[in-house]
This record gives structure tokens, sequence and C-alpha cells, in this order.
């Protein structure tokens, strides 16, 4: 999820369920650049993914530019990957020739993925699909050891679930990691002087011999009263990144915090 940052555009599809609505539309700008974008949007102000039509294979937002990076440079060779969140499939898609299992709990954003942004996956095949439901419930589901990769890209109105962020959660990640695997978090805060990212990067490091935090710098086109993306990473081994590759996101140091257990109401 990335803040509202486009000028303008020309809706394809609206829809309202559950207390979340969708949009996808086609604009000339998004985020200050100039060009022909389409967007998947949540609740008014949340854009969830982008494609550059006149160049699909393009990466658009910064934070999956980024996690892609780290993917890539921490296990080059990596083979599998389970995400909770689909978006528009940016991530499934630019790792197209790898096993990849995403949880999508709105089976209408799988829907539109689909008829607006292309993607493409062998729906029936069961080693590479999506499947529509609670992505933590999915995941436990799952082999132990089984992924390279847990990557966490999920978003309600209050931000990201805090099922998806206590030690539960971690412990579970951890579980059905690889012994040299990794889990990544894209969340929303306002970097060392939040205090949700403090208990979160806490409660990671709780879970993980190494952990990493990295802030996108708000900005006038697309930050709100100092809110940006944030990255989050946890890992048995050396966590690894280059500062030229990982798209404006500079590591920090979160605040401290609290270790989140689950909450009776989300367990």
């Amino acid at each position: 999820m990335r803040l509202q940052g486009h000028q303008g555009g020309q809706p394809l599809h609206t829809a309202g369920e559950h207390h979340r609505d969708i949009a996808v539309y086609d604009t000339n700008e998004l985020f200050g650049q100039k060009g022909r974008f389409r967007v998947l949007q949540f609740s008014g102000d949340a854009v969830q993914g982008a494609v550059d039509l006149d160049d699909p294979a393009r990466i658009v937002l910064e934070y999956p530019r980024a996690i892609v990076h780290l993917m890539e440079l921490n296990r080059p060779a990596f083979e599998t990957a389970f995400m909770i969140g689909l978006g528009v499939g940016t991530i499934a898609r630019h790792f197209a020739g790898k096993r990849m299992i995403v949880a999508e709990l709105d089976g209408r954003v799988v829907d539109l993925c689909r008829t607006h942004f292309g993607l493409d996956f062998d729906f029936d095949d069961a080693a590479d699909r999506v499947i529509v439901g609670d992505g933590r419930a999915v995941l436990a589901e799952q082999r132990a050891h089984s992924f390279d990769y847990v990557i966490v890209d999920a978003f309600t109105e209050q931000g990201t679930p805090r099922r998806l962020l206590s030690a539960a959660f971690f412990a579970l990640a951890r579980e059905k990691l690889h012994p040299r695997g990794m889990v990544v978090l894209n969340l929303i805060g306002r970097g060392h002087r939040d205090p949700l990212i403090g208990a979160a990067f806490a409660t990671l490091r709780g879970a993980f011999a190494h952990a990493g935090a990295w802030a996108l710098a708000a900005d006038g086109a697309s930050g709100r009263s100092g809110v940006h993306n944030v990255l989050l990473a946890g890992s048995d081994r050396p966590i690894d990144f280059r500062p030229r590759q990982m798209a404006g996101f500079q590591p920090f140091v979160p605040a401290q915090g609290h270790v989140i257990a689950d909450r009776d109401d989300e367990a």
C-alpha cells in the first residue's frame, strides 16, 4: 500500500463491500510521475498497486522494488515464497518463474487482478496459486520449512492487522521458512517516531537473530503528516542490502517498543 498520489483518473471499476471500497482507474499522473498508469485503490486514499500500461514489466511503486531487491540479493537462487496480500500481483508477476503462493482475503481483488491487471497465475496449479482466504490461516496450513520468503503486504482501513505483527505470527512464519529464509513486511508509519513500528520491530527481533528496518521519506506528493512506507525484515542470517537499489528507502532504528501479543478478538 502507498498513500494517494494521483491527479484525476478514468474509473474502470468501483465497488463497496465489507466496509471497504475498491476502485480501478487509469490516470496520466501517479506520485509525480507522468505516463499511463492503471491503479488499484482501497478506501479512497490507499493505492494498493499500479501498472505502467506502456511498460507492464516495470515495477512502478518504490516498496515492491525494494522488496524485490532484498529477495534477489539475499537469496539469488531462491525457489519459493509465500505472500499475504496480492495487490495487483506485482511481485508475483516479477517472479513468475518461481513457486509463489499468495493468500488474498478479498476475492474481488483476485478477480480484478485477472481482468484489469493481467495476472496470469495458473490458478489450478497446486505449486503456484492464489488462495482466497485469511493469510495467517493459509500460512498455517503450509508445510514446515517450505519457503525461502514470507512477504506481508496486507492492509485494512486500520492498517496492517496486529495478528500479522504478533509474536505468534512471527513464530509461525519462522516455522514455515527454510533455516536461511526471511520474512519481509511492508507497513505504513512514521519511521523512528511510530510506536507501532517500534513494537513490530521489537517483536520481529524477538523471533529472528537479525532484523532490519527501512523507511521511505514522505514528500508533498505522496506523504501525509510524515506517514510513509516502512519495510521490516527478519532472518536468522545477516540481512544484506545495497542502498542504491532500495528505491529511496533508508535504514533507520525504530523506537523502542513492546512485544505484540495476539489480541483475543484477532486470534
